[in-house]
């Protein structure tokens, strides 16, 4: 599997710009000819401009016309980071999943909401994790703050999934968290990790997005990464060999080792 992960330069509050210049990276990578393209959260409003409302999308139909029409143009998997969705009159930070024939996979809303930003006062948490199939392959979805959850990306895990998708909006001043995190998670659950985060520059929001994407495989060796000073935003690809997942099974197989009884 050919991942793409293109992170975004978002200016906040300016949706135009932004799906403007995702059109364009997305068309840039498509050059590359990745079975998967991967995008940051919130990368439609950056996160995030208040009120929220004003700038959501009503049941995501506009996120869904246009996303399903380039993932159908360029015959690609797309994992469209997560965009505000105005849903019976609750805003959700909203992921969508569409395969190659632009078709719907999958919706997830982001369970652990960032209370420290007010993110639990704005948007409404979502209640489930979730799975999915693209070109044959289990993978799985989290938004950036349930990377901090170790127990919930397990959840992920226990279900075999290969890959773990993270959009992301993440400050630059907790980059290192997020660099730790991310391989963490890839190495204690043996599974390919792709960490995409937006950028911006910190003239244009106090909530400066510091970059860092990577593609991470299940022994922690970064595959890819991308810059934290690259203003102009940029898109890393790798190539994921789930086969390398079940040899290291063999080699250390933590989930037979596990004893949930003691705790």
């Amino acid at each position: 599997m050919k991942v793409s992960a293109i992170q975004l330069p978002i200016l906040l509050g300016n949706r135009l710009h932004n799906v403007t210049t995702m059109e364009r990276m997305v068309n840039d990578a498509t050059a590359m000819r990745p079975d998967v393209i991967v995008l940051p959260e919130l990368w439609t409003t950056g996160f995030y401009p208040r009120p929220i409302q004003r700038f959501s999308d009503l049941d995501g139909d506009s996120i869904l016309k246009n996303m399903s029409r380039l993932a159908e143009k360029y015959m690609v998997n797309i994992v469209a980071g997560s965009v505000p969705v105005n849903r019976n009159g609750k805003i959700y930070n909203s992921s969508y999943v569409f395969n190659r024939s632009g078709h719907l996979v999958t919706t997830y809303d982001k369970v652990h909401l960032f209370s420290p930003s007010g993110e639990a006062r704005d948007f409404a948490a979502g209640n489930r994790a979730v799975t999915f199939m693209l070109d044959g392959i289990k993978c799985g979805l989290a938004i950036c703050y349930d990377l901090r959850f170790p127990e919930f990306i397990r959840k992920l895990a226990l279900e075999e999934i290969s890959v773990l998708f993270i959009p992301a909006a993440w400050p630059i001043e907790r980059i290192l968290h997020w660099d730790t995190l991310i391989r963490a998670r890839a190495i204690e659950n043996q599974m390919f990790v792709v960490a995409v985060n937006g950028i911006s520059d910190p003239d244009d929001n106090d909530f400066h997005l510091g970059g860092s994407s990577a593609i991470i495989d299940p022994w922690g060796e970064i595959l890819a990464q991308a810059s934290t000073n690259k203003l102009e935003g940029e898109a890393i690809q790798a190539n994921l060999r789930i086969a390398m997942q079940y040899k290291i099974h063999e080699t250390i197989d933590v989930f037979k080792d596990r004893r949930p009884e003691v705790y």
